[in-house]
């Protein structure tokens, strides 16, 4: 409180002395605050803030209670009753009699000796041998099974050429029948019905003694022809708004499998439909040849890639044929390359000059997926007469579904394989072309199955 002067520092420090003397209580009423000796006047002092605040420290300090004397003998009595209460406990020990009166004698299972009589050895019972899931290749001791349909077994009837040979395999000869499960030996393409010592196979050649064979149980499973009533009542039977009935046969063809779902179906209902799909409707009469040919059957009515085949009048579900089933789908063998390095008859640069403007002409037509396929052989031949090069614009198709669909159009046009760029299949009529017209291997766009000798309308007698 430097550089104040004394006159008006020993005022203001004598009203805070009386004040902090003074109760609290006291202070706060009237006549304390009338008293003359105290003065209400606010100083100002000029001085350093330092000072100021010192000053103001002094005055609170002055203003606090002491403790009162109660509240420290308090504390000291608590203090002193947890101490002895501390004491009492720890020399009185607990008695408990929890021990004597719940104790228990363990069960014989427990003690470390189960058996009393060690003499005489415990009897165990034989384990059950692990559990194993039912599995198909698991025949329990069976016989293969034999089956007297007279052709070779293949995975696809209408998408395999028994005339072309294989140039190797890509996986070893596992037959797709399973393990000893069938009685005939799988060459890694086919399962041929005649011995392998025959020759018949190895040639590439069936056996003409097999046709003869199919045919005779053909014709002796169908009988008497349909008149064209009977016809066109499983006609209008086996449509889409009446029965649900129906086989898919898609991009493998006329598969194996296939062959047992006819089967079944004809063991409620004397004619089933078929729906061709894709690759295998670009030759339409090789799918009705090996449905008619594999099944024993006759087609009684097609209009597109929808057939009606029918089972025959003596036609026995009982005594249908044994037809194995195959577990799993072989890999295919490996064939020669369709698309050479140069083109017979071209150099190279002549080949990639034709690849070339093939892939800019402009395209024929453009493949739907899974869809009828059976005008696209005529289409070729008829561009063919204005242009030498076609182009089929194959986007969305599988890779293996156009390059069989260039395989087929090489064998039937026939034709010269450009490219398969782009999903694009590029095809040359060659240097010497000759249309051909071949209308006896394709079928019109709807078939009429009637026969002219059935007449059913009653003529007048002269």
């Amino acid at each position: 409180m430097e550089g104040l002067p004394k006159a008006k520092v020993l005022p203001v420090l004598e009203k805070v002395m009386t004040a902090a003397s003074v109760p609290h209580k006291l202070q706060s009423s009237p006549v304390f605050l009338k008293r003359p000796s105290v003065e209400r006047k606010r100083y100002s002092f000029t001085g350093n803030r330092g000072s100021t605040k010192m000053f103001i420290f002094i005055a609170r300090t002055y203003r606090r209670k002491p403790p009162s004397l109660s509240l420290f003998f308090t504390r000291h009595h608590l203090s002193s009753f947890s101490t002895t209460t501390t004491t009492t406990t720890t020399t009185t020990p607990l008695s408990s009699n929890l021990h004597t009166k719940y104790s228990f004698k363990p069960p014989l299972s427990l003690d470390q000796n189960p058996n009393p009589n060690p003499k005489t050895p415990t009897t165990k019972k034989p384990q059950k041998p692990p559990y194993r899931p039912p599995s198909s290749l698991d025949r329990g001791g069976a016989k293969p099974v034999r089956s007297d349909l007279p052709f070779d077994f293949r995975f696809s009837y209408t998408e395999s050429n028994p005339d072309v040979r294989p140039i190797g395999l890509r996986e070893p000869k596992y037959s797709p029948f399973g393990p000893d499960r069938l009685d005939r030996v799988w060459t890694g393409v086919c399962a041929p019905a005649v011995e392998l010592r025959v020759g018949s196979v190895e040639d590439g050649k069936e056996d003409s003694k097999l046709e003869e064979k199919r045919k005779k149980m053909r014709e002796k499973t169908l009988g008497e022809p349909l008149t064209n009533a009977e016809r066109k009542a499983l006609v209008d039977r086996c449509q889409s708004p009446r029965t649900k009935r129906q086989i898919n046969l898609g991009r493998d063809g006329l598969t194996h499998n296939m062959l047992n779902d006819i089967h079944n179906h004809w063991k409620h209902t004397e004619a089933v439909r078929v729906k061709c799909m894709g690759v295998p409707t670009v030759d339409m009469k090789n799918v009705c040849t090996q449905l008619e040919d594999k099944t024993f059957g006759k087609i009684i009515h097609r209009h597109g890639g929808l057939l009606i085949l029918y089972r025959g009048r003596n036609y026995i579900p009982k005594k249908r044929p044994v037809i194995p089933l195959m577990l799993w789908k072989p890999h295919e063998p490996v064939y020669p390359r369709l698309i050479k390095t140069t083109i017979d008859g071209l150099s190279i640069e002549e080949t990639k000059g034709m690849r070339k403007k093939g892939l800019a002409v402009p395209a024929l037509t453009k493949l739907a997926k899974n869809g009828y396929y059976g005008s696209l052989v005529p289409m070729v031949r008829d561009a063919f007469l204005a242009s030498e090069l076609v182009r089929i614009d194959c986007q969305g198709l599988e890779k293996s579904d156009y390059k069989k669909l260039g395989c087929k159009l090489r064998d039937l046009v026939p034709c010269v394989l450009v490219t398969f760029d782009k999903e694009q299949v590029v095809v040359w009529r060659g240097k010497d072309y000759t249309p051909t017209v071949d209308d006896d291997h394709f079928f019109t766009v709807r078939d009429s199955f009637d026969n002219p000798r059935d007449d059913l309308v009653s003529r007048p007698e002269h």
